[in-house]
């Protein structure tokens, strides 16, 4: 029986990818950056988890970005669909075997500053946990004590700002709070995140940088914001405005990481 790499290797024909993007809720628009697609669902990858949240296909994307080898995930499982932090764990693994060495993940995000709009981009340069869990809670041997101080990569950050500047972007940075969802926070919640230091708050992408970086991928992360967070504005958040409002910011995170894809080493 074929494994997900077998399948993958096969459909990459060749192509050796070093670049990795994992794509959030309504950003599955940036699958139109690669050139020359290849597309394989996860429904034909043994171990691969689908997704059941709206706004990701579940499908693998491989090709090219700016004439480098890049592969897409279009669509993640959330801790909060099968109660388990480390659900992305089997797809990072088999990214890991492919070869792949650099991570990019994306997200939707609520804003918790005034300044960061929706429809803007945040570089993602810290994160809080707040979930309660961990995806490495059950690993049985020292390698579960995973380094965080520099989870997010300094060079790959350097890459992605110089990017924007080039595609006069402007580009936030700050830190993002992962709540487990699925429900979104209460106005007290999101007090409490701004007096912590967070910058935007969201329901993935840090158990996939903790398993990144216990694989030893770099990792990067950037959040399009999607709205404020509960009580900012009075009005209530749905899913539906997030999906509504990615691909704005979806569209400048394309043209970011398009030209930090080509520039990359």
């Amino acid at each position: 029986m074929k494994t997900a790499s077998d399948v993958i290797v096969e459909a990459l024909n060749g192509l050796v990818p070093r670049v990795a993007l994992v794509l959030g809720s309504g950003l599955g628009g940036l699958v139109d950056a690669v050139e020359d697609p290849v597309r394989v669902s996860y429904s034909k990858l043994p171990g691969f988890p689908e997704s059941g949240v709206s706004g990701h296909a579940g499908e693998v994307v491989a090709g090219t970005i700016g004439g480098k080898p890049v592969l897409l995930l279009s669509g993640r499982v959330h801790y909060y669909e099968k109660g388990d932090a480390a659900a992305m764990r089997p797809v990072l693994e088999v990214l890991k075997g492919l070869g792949i060495e650099k991570l990019i993940l994306t997200n939707a995000a609520g804003s918790l500053r005034e300044e960061l709009a929706p429809g803007s981009v945040m570089l993602i340069e810290d994160h809080i946990n707040f979930s309660g869990t961990n995806p490495l809670i059950g690993e049985e041997d020292d390698a579960r004590f995973v380094g965080m101080t520099s989870a997010y990569d300094s060079g790959l950050r350097e890459t992605i700002s110089k990017a924007a500047e080039a595609e006069g972007i402007a580009l936030d940075a700050g830190v993002y709070m992962w709540f487990s969802g699925p429900s979104f926070e209460t106005p007290a919640e999101i007090r409490m995140a701004r007096i912590m230091g967070a910058d935007a708050v969201g329901m993935s992408t840090v158990p996939e940088v903790i398993l990144g970086r216990f694989l030893g991928l770099a990792c990067a992360a950037c959040s399009v914001i999607t709205n404020y967070g509960a009580g900012m504005t009075g009005g209530e958040l749905s899913h539906a405005e997030t999906k509504d409002m990615a691909p704005i910011g979806g569209k400048k995170l394309q043209a970011i990481l398009t030209r930090a894809i080509a520039d990359m080493q």
